[in-house]
C-alpha cells in the first residue's frame, strides 16, 4: 500500500494508505483487552439503516480489488519466510527510510518529497478507543473490536510500551465508518482534533476511493517529537481482509512509522500490497522504535549505530 504523509510538528501529523489498483477474509483471534468505550451521541448508534447506493457501490469495488489482488497472490498474510530474507543492514536501512522520512511534509505551505525528520513516537501510554460510525453492521462492530484488541495486545508486547484498549480517556481512536456516516464523522473529528485545518477536514468529508484509510496524530507532548492524540479512519465497506489490513498499518503508522520504502520486504510499509498484515520484519521495525537506547528528537545519523547494534541483537547476530 502507498502512503501519503503530511507532517507538521506541534499541530497534525496525516498518513494515508492508497492501494495500488491492478487490472481493472481473515479477522484476528477474540481480543483480551477491556471492550471498546461507549459510542459517542452522534456517531453510532445501535440499528444502522440500510446502505446508501454510494456506499453498496464501494463495498463491491473493494471486493473486487481484494479478489484480484489475491488471485495476484499478493496480500499475504504469512508475515514472511524463506523467499523473504533480509539482513540487520537491510533492516536498519528500512528503519531509516520509514521512521524518518515521508513522501510527503508540509513547509512554508507547500508538499515535498522526501524530507528528512527525526525520530518520532509516543513517550506516555497509548490508550486505544474504538468507534463505530451509524451505519456499521453489528456484525462488523464485533468482529473489528475483537481483531484491534488482539492487535493492540500484540503491539504491547512488540514496543514493550504501554498500548492497550480502554473504556474511558482513550487518546488513540480507531473509528471504524462508511460513506454514510460523514456528515456525523465531520463533527466528531472536530472534538476529537481540534487543531485540525479546514483542508484536513475536507479531505475526511471528500475522501477519493482510492484513500483506503488514514491516521492523523498530533505531536507536541514532551517535545515537538512525542505524539499525544491519533485518530484513525477505516472504511467499513472493505472486506474483512482489506480492513484489517488498514488497523495493521494506520496503527502501526500512528505508533511512528509513517513512511514506506520499495526496498522494504517483507513488511507492510511497502506499496506493493504484498503483504496485508505486520510480518516478523515490521515487528522489528517497532522494537528499534521503540527501545530506550533510542530517543525522540534523534535524527537519522544520530540513530543509525545505534539502530544497527539493536538489529543485530533481534536477529542473534554479534553486535
Amino acid at each position: 500500500m502507498e502512503r501519503r504523509g503530511i507532517r507538521a510538528f506541534g499541530i497534525v501529523v496525516m498518513l494515508a494508505s492508497v492501494m495500488a489498483l491492478s487490472g481493472c477474509e481473515l479477522p484476528s483471534s477474540p481480543a483480551t483487552s477491556l471492550p471498546p468505550q461507549a459510542r459517542p451521541d452522534g456517531l453510532a448508534k445501535p440499528t444502522p439503516a440500510a446502505p446508501s447506493a454510494r456506499s453498496e457501490e464501494l463495498a463491491r469495488y473493494y471486493r473486487v480489488i481484494q479478489n484480484d489482488l489475491l488471485a495476484q497472490g499478493l496480500l499475504r498474510t504469512d508475515g514472511g519466510g524463506p523467499d523473504t530474507p533480509f539482513s540487520a543492514e537491510d533492516l536498519v536501512d528500512d528503519f531509516i527510510a520509514i521512521a524518518f522520512f515521508e513522501e510527503y511534509s508540509r513547509k512554508n505551505g507547500s508538499t515535498l518529497r522526501g524530507e528528512p525528520g527525526r525520530l518520532s513516537r509516543w513517550s506516555g501510554p497509548v490508550r486505544v478507543g474504538i468507534e463505530f460510525g451509524e451505519s456499521v453492521p453489528a456484525s462488523i462492530r464485533d468482529k473489528d473490536s475483537a481483531s484491534i484488541g488482539s492487535y493492540v495486545d500484540r503491539l504491547a508486547r512488540l514496543t514493550r510500551h504501554s498500548v492497550s484498549v480502554v473504556r474511558s480517556n482513550p487518546n488513540f481512536f480507531i473509528v471504524v465508518a462508511g460513506e454514510d456516516d460523514r456528515t456525523a464523522l465531520q463533527g466528531r473529528l472536530k472534538t476529537l482534533i481540534p487543531t485540525i485545518s479546514r483542508s484536513e477536514l475536507d479531505l475526511f468529508a471528500n475522501l477519493p476511493r482510492s484513500y483506503y484509510c488514514l491516521v492523523v496524530g498530533v505531536a507536541g507532548g514532551k517535545s515537538d517529537y512525542d505524539y499525544t492524540r491519533a485518530v484513525a479512519l477505516i472504511r467499513a465497506e472493505h472486506p474483512d481482509l482489506v480492513r484489517l489490513s488498514c488497523v495493521h498499518e494506520e496503527i502501526a503508522q500512528g505508533l511512528g512509522l509513517p513512511n514506506d520504502s520499495p526496498d522494504a520486504r517483507p513488511s507492510i510499509f511497502n506499496d506493493d500490497d504484498e503483504f496485508a498484515l505486520l510480518t516478523n520484519h515490521d515487528e522489528m521495525l517497532l522494537k528499534i522504535l521503540y527501545d530506550p537506547r533510542l530517543t525522540p528528537g534523534m535524527t537519522a545519523e544520530e540513530a543509525r549505530p545505534i539502530a544497527l547494534v539493536i538489529a543485530r541483537e533481534l536477529m542473534g547476530q554479534d553486535a
